[in-house]
């Protein structure tokens, strides 16, 4: 009747009155049907006990491990064999593997669950217009680009950063506002360690601009007590966008940048006000 699909209780009105302990050793090894499960918040420490079960732990080393009751890992493992112990040494080293398996497997879990939520957002936005673009590129340079300080004003229009994306949208953004390609040139900053040729060539692809429009890379001093992550194949420095003539233009990334913070502001006082 298990094999046919029957819970429990379905087994017990059909067969009359019957303990559960003689119901529990006639049903041992014979898993429960798909559809009488249900989601259950200690799921997972179900399924980490089982797996530490079968590495050999007892119920007082998973009990302590998932920090649950010892009744509990009875009522989640007893249907598993018995395994045989293994030394101190062994039991650390699989139980340290299957910790392991047991992370990777979460890992790639959350992978997949961050990638469906990034295809998803990108999903909502679509093709941007010609406002959208503005508004995106202004804010963009208002956080990376550089910006008059106290003192001499130098309103020049010069943007910096490591991510080809954020490089592109910005060259887009100056597309947008009506500035030649030809008052666009580009400078690399990157670590005197790296592969200079190789950057070169990347941000060149990067940004389809013609080798002119490239000066002479900036390199960075490389001091070998400094613990950097930017190493390896993947670096390519930071590339900088210079505008020539720009003062106009960064005059304008002003007052746009202004007029976005201000409505963002108004719109909130307003709502607070409602």
């Amino acid at each position: 009747m298990r094999r046919q699909g029957k819970s429990r209780r379905e087994i017990k009105l059909i067969l009359g009155p019957i303990s559960n302990t003689t119901l529990n050793e006639a049903l041992k090894g014979e898993p429960p049907p798909e559809w009488t499960r249900r989601p259950n918040a200690k799921d997972e420490l179900h399924a980490r006990a089982r797996q530490l079960r079968a590495l050999g732990q007892d119920y007082e080393e998973i009990a302590a491990a998932l920090s649950v009751a010892k009744s509990s890992v009875s009522l989640w493992v007893r249907d598993l064999p018995r395994v045989t112990r293994f030394s101190t040494a062994e039991g650390k080293e699989r139980s340290a593997e299957g910790t392991r398996r047991y992370w990777a497997a979460r890992r790639l879990a959350k992978e997949a669950d961050r990638a469906t939520a990034r295809a998803t957002a990108a999903s909502e936005i679509g093709a941007l217009t010609h406002r959208e673009l503005v508004i995106a590129g202004a804010i963009a340079y208002w956080c990376e680009g550089s910006k008059n300080k106290p003192g001499p004003w130098n309103d020049h229009v010069a943007f910096t950063n490591s991510d080809p994306a954020l490089i592109w949208l910005f060259l887009r953004f100056l597309e947008a506002t009506g500035t030649p390609r030809e008052d666009v040139s580009f400078r690399i900053y990157i670590h005197e360690s790296a592969d200079v040729e190789s950057a070169q060539q990347f941000w060149l692809g990067a940004t389809g601009a013609s080798p002119d429009q490239f000066r002479t890379p900036t390199l960075k001093r490389h001091n070998p007590k400094t613990v950097r992550k930017n190493i390896g194949e993947g670096y390519y420095g930071c590339l900088r966008v210079d505008v020539r003539r720009s003062s106009g233009l960064y005059h304008k990334i002003e007052g746009w940048a202004g007029g976005i913070l201000t409505a963002t502001v108004r719109s909130s006082l307003y709502q607070a006000n409602e």
